[in-house]
Order: C-alpha cells, then sequence, then structure tokens
C-alpha cells in the first residue's frame, strides 16, 4: 500500500510499437516496452516482451516481465490505455492481482467505448471477453479537462493522480510512458516519434 508518493517513487510504464500490416517485420507481433524510472527523473532500466497483435497475451506479457525483472523494488505499473496492439486488452485486475502493484491507466483521449465495443463485435469470435474486460475497467477521472484521464485500481484516486503528477517531467505524459513509447517506436520503425 502506499501511503505517501515519493518523488523517487519506482514506476513501470508500458507502451507498445507501432505496428503496420505493410511492415517489413512480423506483422502478426509488435513489441511491449517497459521503462522502469525513479520518478521522472532516472531511468534504472528497460523491459521488453513481443506481443501479438489483435491477440489476447498483453497482460501475461506484461505479468511475465514485471515478475521476472531484476527491479524487485517497483511499487507502480503504468499504462497508456487498456488495449495494445490493436485489440490486445489488458486485464487490470488479474495485472494488479498477480502482480501485487497497484494499476494506474493514463491516457489523453477519452476512449469511444461504443465504437470500440461495435469493432469487437465485428471482427473478433471472442468479443464478448474483450468487451467484458473493457467494461471492468475502473472509471475514469479527468485529471485535465478534456486533455488528460487516469484510471486507478489497487490504490485511490488522488493517490494516482499525485502518482502522475510525480512522474511528469514536461507536457502530460507521465516520463515512463513518453519514454516507453519512444522506445517501441525506435525498435518498429528505426526511429522515436514524439506521441
Amino acid at each position: 500500500m502506499i501511503r505517501k508518493v515519493k518523488p523517487q517513487i519506482r514506476v513501470v510504464g508500458f507502451d507498445d510499437g507501432t505496428f503496420s500490416f505493410s511492415s517489413k517485420l512480423n506483422r502478426d507481433k509488435t513489441i511491449l516496452i517497459g521503462v522502469v524510472m525513479k520518478g521522472s527523473q532516472e531511468v534504472v532500466g528497460v523491459l521488453s516482451r513481443w506481443i501479438t497483435v489483435d491477440g489476447t497475451n498483453a497482460t501475461e506479457a506484461m505479468i511475465d516481465a514485471v515478475l521476472n525483472s531484476r527491479f524487485k523494488d517497483l511499487r507502480v505499473i503504468m499504462l497508456k490505455g487498456i488495449t495494445y496492439a490493436g485489440f490486445n486488452v489488458v486485464d487490470v485486475e488479474r495485472l494488479h492481482r498477480e502482480t501485487g502493484l497497484p494499476v494506474v491507466i493514463v491516457v489523453r483521449k477519452k476512449p469511444n467505448l461504443a465504437a470500440m465495443e461495435e469493432a469487437l463485435r465485428k471482427h473478433f469470435p471472442d468479443a464478448s471477453e474483450r468487451i467484458s474486460l473493457l467494461r471492468r475497467a475502473p472509471p475514469l477521472v479527468e485529471l485535465v479537462p478534456g486533455r488528460l484521464y487516469l484510471q486507478a485500481v489497487g490504490l485511490d484516486q488522488e493517490t494516482a493522480a499525485e502518482i502522475v503528477r510525480v512522474t511528469t517531467k514536461t507536457g502530460l505524459t507521465p516520463e515512463p510512458l513518453r519514454l516507453a513509447h519512444m522506445i517501441a517506436s525506435a525498435v518498429m520503425t528505426g526511429e522515436s516519434t514524439r506521441e
């Protein structure tokens, strides 16, 4: 349990690489990068796994990356949304339960759940399972009106908001997520991109 958020709190932030069905790389997979940081200042390490585009293995990949890493003092897992590699939906409750760490989900745009559910029903035979994971996610809390939202599992919203604040250096995106995005983009395309 996190009683007080310290500036040097150890956080891992996960993001995936871009993928293209016309890519020279294996189009069925993309990289999942986890950047481990002390607050917003110091990168401690990087974790990586491959996940299946539109698959169901993002949750397992994150659990495996966290539990089998040498970073045993992690306090929080940060996610940039709950869908990775297209519609590879993360089971955030299971991620929290199996790692023992709270999960803070940070998004820049409010997701259109109705459109997501419609796309899932149209394209996936297991749509009901994926929709169930989307619906079980915690409520969205607006941090910056119209520009930044969070969801939290395993800790209260005020503590989650404070974690977002202490892990953000510039702009709105927490540093572990910003760097994970840049590294994952560079692995998949040969260069990093800003959000």
